[in-house]
């Protein structure tokens, strides 16, 4: 059939009356295979179990293909099941409401018919269907109908990569792969009397990336996350209460717009080491470090009252005689984590005698995986990827830099790791001016919110922005699903297509 000719086309759920026209399509499509069709009571086994997975494509009012499909409880089936366990022998008792993968039982297309890319809508509906019942993912055995002109050179092991390479032409295998199944393994003696595939099939699957687990508890995993950056301004502060009255202030500012995080930037409560100048910068920031615990403390207060997670900048704190910069993640579900710098500034080491932290790791939130990585840690781009790879979907990155050029080191690097771990980025910083606290005494900053550079994202990967150097908030809300859909189709995929053959990061 012609483009030209085609008037309308039409996908549909599978009737009982069109049982004698399924049969002509059928017999057609499988003119290699004779008697190779489903009889009457298969096909009305189907629609009394399943009717949403059974499904004809119309072209110009006449069936074209069809597809079945049946939902199982797949850890119940062994991986090198075949066609009739997988059907409990064609009667289908195998399909389970309850089940986790959508199987498929038989995809055809009449000859006239091909070409056209029907094939292909079929699948998409399957896709569809598997992620409106949230299902783990569609599987189902390839048959390899070009196999038996090469079987007795090579393996189906060696046949599939060749025919992946595009060495070998098969017009199955090809079509399943470009439709995002990917292969998994090779079964034997899958479909009694294939002799085309030698009765070897390749397992292939196609994983639901918005697949949730069934919650056992009342609560809702977000996919849209709202952030409430902090850009802090400098000033005098004369105590912990009028620092944590500010704080307050910015809480409840973002909390109104109903934000998820709240981001404070590293070092905001420096204000309070302007009683203590007199002292060297080392013993300061010490003097300063006697008031982490109670400043945690009431944030993981407002984090509850105000029903928000508050990433808390940073703050210096002695453990063991040694002074560290460190933060804290306190969610608004009463808990408190625990976060270090790694990396401290040739200035940190110089002035203050910081040294760094050794514990990296992911947090799990009521909104997703999130890291933390504080100002210069964002320039060691093995941190962040170490992150990715155990399902970071946002990094925050609270910095203080005191002039462009340490900011334009952060910002850069911040949107690169947006990029090559395909996340989101969110940095937040200071600005204004602290004339008596010396080694802090000049801030310069622009909070900023990054994306992935792929078509779903802003061309620039620039979500959002605040005015550089004023004392303001910045909202910016983050659809974590189109990162799902990045890592599987994205133009580019940067974590999927890493050469670990090659290189392998891990942690010691």
């Amino acid at each position: 059939m012609e483009l030209s000719d085609i008037d309308n086309i039409e996908l549909l759920y599978l009737q009982f009356e069109d049982y004698l026209e399924i049969k002509d399509v059928m017999v057609s499509a499988y003119s290699s295979m004779p008697g190779a069709y489903w009889g009457e009571e298969h096909i009305s086994a189907l629609l009394k179990k399943f009717p949403e997975g059974q499904v004809v494509i119309k072209v110009n009012g006449q069936i074209a293909g069809c597809a079945l499909s049946i939902i199982v409880d797949y850890d119940k089936f062994d991986e090198n099941h075949t066609y009739r366990e997988i059907t409990s022998n064609y009667t289908f008792n195998s399909h389970t409401p309850d089940g986790d993968v959508l199987y498929g039982i038989d995809v055809f297309i009449k000859p006239e018919f091909r070409g056209l890319r029907l094939g292909r809508r079929l699948y998409d509906y399957r896709k569809e269907l598997c992620e409106k019942k949230n299902l783990k993912g569609i599987a189902f055995g390839g048959r390899i109908p070009n196999y038996h002109k090469y079987s007795h050179e090579i393996s189906p092991k060696e046949y599939i990569e060749k025919v992946r390479r595009r060495e070998i032409h098969d017009p199955v295998l090809n079509f399943q792969i470009s439709n995002d199944f990917h292969p998994t393994r090779i079964m034997q003696g899958y479909l009694e009397g294939d002799a085309a595939s030698k009765e070897f099939a390749v397992l292939l699957e196609w994983d639901n990336i918005y697949y949730e687990k069934p919650a056992k508890k009342a609560a809702i995993k977000k996919k849209v996350v709202r952030l409430g950056l902090i850009q802090w301004q400098m000033r005098p502060y004369k105590d912990v209460a009028s620092l944590m009255q500010q704080a307050e202030y910015f809480i409840d500012a973002v909390s109104g717009y109903r934000s998820d995080f709240a981001l404070f930037p590293e070092f905001f409560n420096a204000p309070l080491m302007a009683q203590n100048n007199h002292l060297s910068e080392a013993e300061a920031i010490r003097e300063l470090a006697k008031h982490t615990s109670d400043i945690v403390q009431q944030f993981s207060a407002f984090s509850i009252s105000y029903n928000i997670n508050i990433v808390a900048g940073s703050m210096p704190e002695i453990i063991n005689g040694k002074l560290y910069n460190v933060g804290y993640l306190c969610k608004r579900n009463g808990t408190v984590e625990r976060y270090e710098k790694l990396h401290v500034t040739p200035d940190e080491a110089k002035v203050w005698g910081m040294q760094g932290g050794n514990e990296l790791k992911v947090f799990d939130t009521d909104c997703g995986k999130i890291g933390i990585l504080i100002c210069y840690d964002s320039e060691f781009p093995e941190l962040s990827r170490l992150l990715a790879d155990e399902g970071m979907d946002i990094l925050f990155v609270p910095f203080l830099t005191d002039t462009q050029n340490g900011y334009s080191r952060v910002r850069n690097c911040a949107q690169a790791r947006a990029i090559e771990n395909e996340c989101y980025v969110a940095i937040a910083g200071s600005v204004g001016n602290l004339p008596n606290v010396h080694n802090m005494d000049i801030q310069f900053a622009q909070s900023m919110v990054f994306t992935p550079c792929d078509f779903a994202f802003p061309t620039n990967g620039i979500k959002a922005e605040a005015t550089p150097n004023t004392e303001m908030i910045l909202i910016a809300d983050l659809d974590i699903d189109l990162l799902r859909e990045l890592h599987r189709f994205g133009s580019v995929r940067n974590l999927k297509d890493r050469r670990k053959d090659l290189f392998v990061l891990k942690k010691k």
